[in-house]
């Protein structure tokens, strides 16, 4: 008997001692600007996102979680790299003309886990260069399936609005959308009526990989192309939010979301899953009714302010992740790449990156201190901004702005005013809008931000002050002939 009890022990200890060396597979959901108060656990929503409260309910919010950059390309190069994205030499939005890329030479956050034997795969829009050499299946996933760029870099641009469809005009900078497979195009014009199932196509796609992958660590990246405007619902959602058609892409990009949190536990996966859910910037205001809401923050995408740069976002790991809670240090996309490597036991790129393991944040251990003594706010080349936990320091520089105008509701911009932000230092703690400059009252704050920057702008420069920077790396190039893909 008292073998038996013993055997009986040891298996369970040697079960409890495997389960914990197991890789845990990754979930990353990176949905299209989506603004911070775009989902019911972050802000007050005329639309319903019980999934994604359910997820703030059993697990982790990160309330003060920045993206590199408040535009597409620039702010998932950061992601894919855990870099500040002015390091690997990516400034805004390819588009169809641009023969630049994300580096084949950087090391993407696909590459460390196909390293440790994992199934990759990512699903939806890409946007990190679009010709063969710089797609997902050359930066570390086994599997892609998508749009390679922004939904509205198509023939029917609305800054085309009014022109004749056969308008040379509109081939200037753009093309049909294409949608691939791989690395094949297996529809070269994407129309309004098919985009309607982009979302459900993705979500489709990551429930397949994920039945197909269950009894092997995996790494599922599912960009979502909603809510970049065009935006579109599929049938069973059009209509369903009673608050317009923006409410309804988020009912769907939400019952997506659910639809992925359920395959795990169907197959008994969600406790050996980290599920993380942000967003790549803030919402895109001009489009009125037809964009999100960047709750009490200062403006929006294509700003350096928290309404561009503050992104919603969720850690869910059931049993792993303390249930209910809230983590408010100031953290970011770049710190997902180390950190993600330090749970399944990868080394770090060689080449310098800038995020950190966040893992006692997300796991809510030791300190919840950032690890973050500064966070630079780079945009267009430009060093806009710099902050540390407490306060930002912006720079003098012109950023877009409605000034408090609404937008329209027929899913067309408006044009933006060009304002001038002033020197100013702003506690971020006690003014979430940036509005009162304190700058005289807090001289050493001032001083010591300032000491940072400059140093940032030896190392990754400062168009604004015609600084090139020691540090910064170069994005991918394609000349014709060399490996040049026209839609």
């Amino acid at each position: 008997m008292k073998l038996r009890l013993f055997l009986l022990l040891f298996l369970a200890l040697l079960n409890l001692s495997l389960a914990a060396e197991r890789s845990p597979n990754i979930v990353l959901i990176f949905v299209d600007d989506l603004g911070y108060a775009d989902i019911g656990a972050f802000g007050d929503c005329d639309y319903p996102t019980p999934h994604l409260d359910q997820m703030a309910r059993e697990g982790r919010r990160f309330t003060d979680f920045m993206v590199s950059a408040p535009v597409c390309s620039a702010s998932r190069a950061a992601l894919m790299t855990g870099c500040l994205h002015a390091r690997v030499g990516i400034r805004g939005a390819f588009n169809p003309k641009s023969k630049n890329g994300l580096n084949p030479e950087e090391v993407t956050l696909a590459e460390l886990c196909q390293e440790k034997g994992y199934a990759t795969a990512a699903y939806g829009k890409w946007h990190l260069g679009h010709h063969p050499t710089f797609l997902p299946t050359r930066q570390g996933f086994d599997e892609y399936h998508g749009i390679p760029y922004s939904n509205d870099m198509w023939l029917w641009h609305p800054r085309y609005n009014g022109l004749a469809d056969d308008d040379p005009t509109r081939r200037k900078t753009y093309r049909e959308l294409p949608l691939l497979e791989n690395e094949d195009v297996i529809d070269a014009d994407v129309a309004a009526e098919e985009r309607r199932y982009l979302t459900q196509m993705a979500t489709e796609r990551a429930l397949s990989f994920i039945e197909r992958n269950k009894d092997r660590p995996f790494f599922l990246y599912l960009p979502y192309s909603m809510v970049h405007v065009p935006i579109f619902a599929s049938p069973e959602f059009e209509g369903k939010s009673g608050a317009g058609l923006f409410g309804d892409v988020m009912m769907e990009l939400d019952d997506s979301v659910g639809q992925v949190v359920a395959k795990l536990e169907a197959l008994g996966l969600d406790e050996d899953t980290l599920v993380i859910f942000t967003s790549d910037n803030g919402p895109w205001t001009s489009y009125g009714t037809h964009a999100g809401s960047p709750g009490p923050f200062r403006e929006a995408k294509g700003t350096s302010f928290d309404g561009g740069v503050r992104v919603p976002t969720l850690f869910y790991w059931p049993g792993k992740i303390p249930a209910g809670t809230t983590c408010e240090a100031l953290s970011g996309t770049i710190d997902i790449l180390p950190t993600v490597a330090r749970l399944i036991g990868a080394e770090l790129p060689e080449r310098k990156i800038d995020g950190f393991d966040i893992s006692s944040l997300i796991f809510g251990y030791g300190a919840q201190q950032t690890p973050h003594e500064f966070f630079p706010h780079y945009y267009k080349g430009e060093l806009q901004g710099i902050r540390n936990q407490n306060w930002r320091l912006v720079f003098p520089h012109n950023y877009r702005s409605l000034n408090g105008r609404e937008g329209r509701s027929d899913g067309l911009p408006i044009a933006y005013d060009t304002n001038t932000a002033e020197l100013a230092l702003y506690d971020r703690r006690n003014d979430l809008g940036e509005s009162t400059n304190v700058i005289e009252k807090y001289p050493e704050i001032y001083d010591t931000l300032a000491r940072a920057a400059a140093r940032y702008r030896e190392e990754l420069g400062d168009r604004l002050r015609k600084k090139e920077g020691f540090g910064v790396r170069p994005s991918g190039v394609v000349t014709k002939g060399e490996d040049l893909l026209e839609w």
